[in-house]
């Protein structure tokens, strides 16, 4: 990761923008490399955690609910289903559609996946204290949050 030392512009090292990008540089590599460890991408985690969450869903809502494209819901409900962690069924209010539901194999593996996205959340949060961790996350809802509604 770039870091922002003595050899950054000052104008770089104090712009938040800069200093956000970097760090979530550095965080994409650390998920990448995580997920990729224990088999899986990070679409799988998404996939995985929204149909916990919700339950059973059409492959339209989960693109929706996870903010992935609809081609690369498939793709990734395609990777699911080929390691049974996800089943497909037609929908039977409308059998154009298919239902994604998670299967116990599925549950198992968001469970490991829990634990690799929480290891690197130790890593890349290292330097900061539970409190530090806290209100970071807390401000960067805030700032998420914002702009998802201005956008």
């Amino acid at each position: 990761m770039m870091t922002a030392d003595a050899q950054t512009p000052a104008r770089l090292r104090h712009a938040a923008s800069w200093l956000i990008n970097q760090v979530s540089a550095h965080s994409h590599r650390l998920v990448a490399e995580g997920f990729a460890a224990a088999g899986a991408r990070g679409y799988h985690f998404r996939l995985l955690a929204a149909l916990d969450e919700y339950g059973p869903s059409s492959q339209a809502d989960l693109g929706r609910r996870t903010g992935i494209d609809r081609s690369d819901v498939v793709a990734a409900v395609n990777e699911l289903a080929a390691k049974n962690l996800v089943e497909r069924s037609p929908d039977p209010s409308d059998r154009r559609r298919n239902v994604i539901t998670l299967t116990p194999d599925g549950s198992r593996h968001l469970r490991e996946l829990d634990k690799v996205l929480a290891g690197i959340q130790d890593d890349l949060l290292g330097p900061l204290t539970e409190d530090e961790r806290t209100q970071l996350t807390a401000l960067l809802t805030r700032l998420a949050d914002h702009h998802r509604r201005a956008g």
